[in-house]
């Protein structure tokens, strides 16, 4: 691991991350921008940042963009918002709105 970043209390879904992740995982990290950058799903903005974060870490520990890749990346569950809505009968029905902590660990490619 030469750099890492991460996002924590992400308001989108880690299933619908995992989903992203699945087309970056193990390439270069110029490449997965690139790719990240065509997409059209929302978890897409997180994980552009959080690239770019760690990027970033990268080269301030004086290491070139073009020899990273991700070595890992990992997306776990946050606490979920609890909120209600109207049902019938004056009923109320759980809504679960739920958050992610991604991870992006950087190394060079031997």
């Amino acid at each position: 691991m030469i750099a890492k970043a991460e996002g924590k209390f992400l308001r989108v879904s880690p299933s619908k991350v995992c989903q992203v992740m699945d087309l970056i995982r193990y390439k270069d990290a110029l490449e997965a921008q690139s790719i990240l950058t065509l997409l059209n799903k929302r978890p897409k903005e997180y994980l552009v940042k959080i690239l770019k974060s760690a990027i970033a870490n990268a080269k301030v520990k004086g290491f070139s963009a073009d020899k990273l890749y991700i070595s890992k990346l990992t997306c776990n569950p946050g606490p979920a918002w609890k909120r209600f809505k109207a049902a019938a009968f004056g009923r109320a029905a759980p809504i679960r709105k739920k958050t992610s902590h991604i991870r992006i660990e950087l190394d060079v490619k031997a």
